[in-house]
């Protein structure tokens, strides 16, 4: 038989530094995963906010060293799959629906995490960085469900059975949710930028742990009133002609 002369190339660094950070995200959604099976959700829900942040810098770095590959880009879907589809989805589950809910509190469950896997695929075919997204992307809403956890709020199984589908249909509807890849340091208004950022921590200081929940339903909001908050920080055209 005939031998296949195979050269292994090594990886280059720029393109290794975001798939450890992805990997990350994927540890994240594991250990929250064994922490809701053993019951301690509040940490489980606390991991998938970490998974967040993983997911965001994987992003940024990878652009910022030119590292991005069909390789990370695969793996990112599947690190988001478990982090923000079938921990967060667990999670709920686990804290709000259980045994108690029969058939239906698994079914609600398992649509949710369907759907986000339905998003992650027409993402990765059809989104563009610079575009907004269609569908509440999943990242968004696996936080939405840890952010109950988190925001210690007593709600019934069938309300979280009802949160699980209706999150899971805005992932795969076409509604759009704004995109801050398009946002640089060279085309954002300041003034703007700060207040964003002001609103934020001003929400953490007076809300607390509900603030999580509290900002997971702004941003759905804007979504579905279709207000684009990337655009509405962007320097507008007439002010971006007069600085040039």
């Amino acid at each position: 038989m005939p031998v296949r002369n195979r050269k292994l190339k090594n990886i280059p660094l720029k393109n290794l530094i975001p798939n450890m950070i992805t990997s990350g995200s994927v540890f994240c959604g594991m250990s929250s995963l064994i922490m809701t099976y053993h019951g301690h959700l509040l940490p489980a829900a606390i991991l998938i906010c970490f998974a967040v942040f993983f997911d965001v810098m994987d992003g940024r770095v990878a652009r910022s060293l030119g590292g991005s590959s069909a390789f990370g880009e695969e793996l990112d879907s599947l690190a988001d799959a478990i982090s923000f589809g079938v921990a967060p989805a667990f999670l709920m589950y686990v804290a709000y629906s259980g045994i108690q809910a029969g058939i239906f509190g698994a079914l609600s469950t398992s649509f949710f995490v369907l759907c986000g896997v339905l998003r992650l695929a027409r993402f990765n075919i059809t989104i563009a960085a610079e575009g907004s997204f269609q569908g509440l992307p999943i990242p968004a809403a696996g936080l939405t469900l840890a952010s109950f956890v988190i925001a210690k709020i007593e709600i019934t199984s069938f309300f979280a059975m009802t949160a699980m589908i209706m999150v899971g249909v805005l992932m795969v509807s076409s509604v759009p949710y704004w995109n801050a890849k398009k946002l640089t340091k060279d085309n954002i208004n300041k003034m703007k930028l700060y207040f964003l950022v002001g609103f934020v921590f001003i929400s953490f200081i007076l809300l607390r742990e509900r603030a999580f929940l509290f900002i997971a339903l702004l941003y759905i909001a804007m979504g579905l009133l279709r207000f684009d908050c990337a655009e509405w920080i962007l320097i507008n055209n007439t002010t971006a002609q007069e600085k040039k």
